[in-house]
């Protein structure tokens, strides 16, 4: 990564022709339910940058959604992984064990919120996080229902289809999903009909009194949520909303789920999001930043809901390997030996200050929001919150043109959402700030 030039570099438009030519070839051998936000196809990343096959080098607010946090080649993690390598691929912890599925769970009981006596289980992908953090709560609890709520993204498997709020292109046509879920409303504060400053109390009281008259709190397993959404158009609940559903699970006995996948490992500015209201929730789910870009995902939570399932009850052929194990030990190691919470906060104050002042001269800026380096922009047909999705995506493609790598989110569409790697250079932020900013002026 060292010698990757820190610069945004177009040498033809984008996509390229080699990229094109590439297309070409995976539209022939890819089934097209396999999307692509923007067909350049990448050689080589790391800091703030992807350069691709056409020589083009462009500065990356996406992070792989959210997962190089350290970087696409960060050195302990490349260090680690190939070391791993060289020794073994795979064994399987289920079969026979290795010392790194252990030092990160360790890592994890130690780092998530609460200092009660915790375990981890290792597993691949998000998905598999939540699936099994509902498994969990089941077994512990002897209960069926799972509570989820408006504008929630959990995963793409069928009951993480089921625990997802979005239909399209999520859901659509890929039905039945599994019973025993129900969908609350969330404290969206820009959108919250008697305005944001009733949104916390209002909405955890409606959702308190749906979960009691229509599910029975006797009946509910898990309360999942995700301290701020991702996929869902990274709205950050209304302060007090939170800690108002972890007071109803305490009281109840239901086990209260932070899905931290998108948030967790310094990407707010804090290892988790849950911390900046203080929650400590019964169980935890991460992936995406756990590893450097290598596929590894947890459930981390109390001993005594995490042992409640029977010997033999979780795990998987892939859980925890070996590689993607000592990836993450090198994503949390140079967390920690960058500061990258202190980073993440930094961005955040930069992204706020130039998006906040984009606000006051764009009326199609509905609200700016977000914490530390999970910020985005909702936007709107100007004078009215009528969601802008045609805007969101003239936008999107206009910051791709000009070698910016943006992502758009939302129920509806129209937010653009930013994700910088946490070791990019100010430079380069403020650089791809300028072309949002001159996407926006152009509309």
């Amino acid at each position: 990564m060292t010698d990757l030039a820190q610069e945004r570099r177009l040498v033809t438009p984008i996509p390229g022709p080699k990229s094109q030519e590439l297309l070409a070839r995976k539209t022939a051998a890819v089934p097209s339910g396999v999307g692509v936000t923007l067909p350049v196809f990448v050689t080589r990343a790391g800091g703030g940058v992807l350069q691709d096959v056409d020589g083009n080098s462009l500065i990356d607010f996406g992070s792989g959604i959210a997962v190089t946090s350290v970087g696409n080649s960060a050195e302990a993690v490349v260090r680690r992984a190939s070391a791993q390598l060289a020794d073994f691929t795979h064994t399987c912890f289920m079969v026979t064990p290795y010392e790194g599925y252990v030092e990160v769970a360790e890592a994890l009981n130690e780092l998530t919120p609460g200092d009660h006596e915790k375990r981890t289980a290792l597993f691949n992908s998000g998905a598999e996080a939540v699936e099994n953090a509902v498994k969990i709560a089941r077994a512990y609890t002897k209960r069926q229902a799972v509570v989820v709520f408006d504008h929630g993204y959990h995963g793409r498997t069928n009951l993480t289809m089921a625990l997802t709020a979005k239909n399209m292109p999520y859901k659509h046509s890929f039905g039945p999903f599994a019973p025993e879920v129900y969908r609350m409303p969330l404290a969206y504060p820009y959108r919250w009909l008697t305005g944001p400053e009733n949104c916390a109390q209002e909405a955890a009281a409606q959702a308190i009194d749906m979960i009691t008259k229509q599910v029975g709190a006797e009946n509910v397993a898990a309360i999942v949520i995700e301290p701020i959404q991702g996929e869902g158009g990274f709205i950050e609940p209304a302060k007090g909303f939170l800690p108002k559903l972890a007071e109803f699970a305490r009281e109840n006995g239901i086990v209260f789920v932070a899905d931290e996948i998108q948030t967790g490992f310094c990407r707010t500015g804090q290892w988790f999001a849950c911390e900046d209201e203080g929650i400590v929730p019964d169980l935890i789910t991460t992936a995406k930043g756990i590893a450097g870009g290598l596929p590894l995902a947890a459930v981390t939570g109390r001993a005594e809901i995490m042992d409640a399932a029977h010997a033999g009850g979780l795990g998987g052929t892939y859980g925890g390997n070996p590689v993607a194990c000592a990836g993450a030990l090198g994503a949390i190691e140079t967390m920690k030996e960058q500061d990258l919470n202190a980073k993440a906060r930094r961005i955040g104050e930069i992204m706020l200050g130039r998006l906040r002042g984009m606000q006051e001269k764009f009326e199609i800026i509905g609200e700016v929001r977000g914490r530390g380096a999970m910020i985005a922009i909702e936007l709107v047909e100007p004078g009215s919150k009528t969601p802008n999705a045609a805007a969101t995506a003239a936008v999107a493609k206009a910051c791709h043109a000009e070698g910016l790598v943006v992502l758009t989110c939302g129920t509806y569409g129209n937010v653009l959402r930013f994700l910088p790697p946490l070791v990019i250079g100010e430079d380069l932020l403020n650089e791809g700030l300028d072309i949002i900013e001159g996407a926006l002026a152009r509309l």
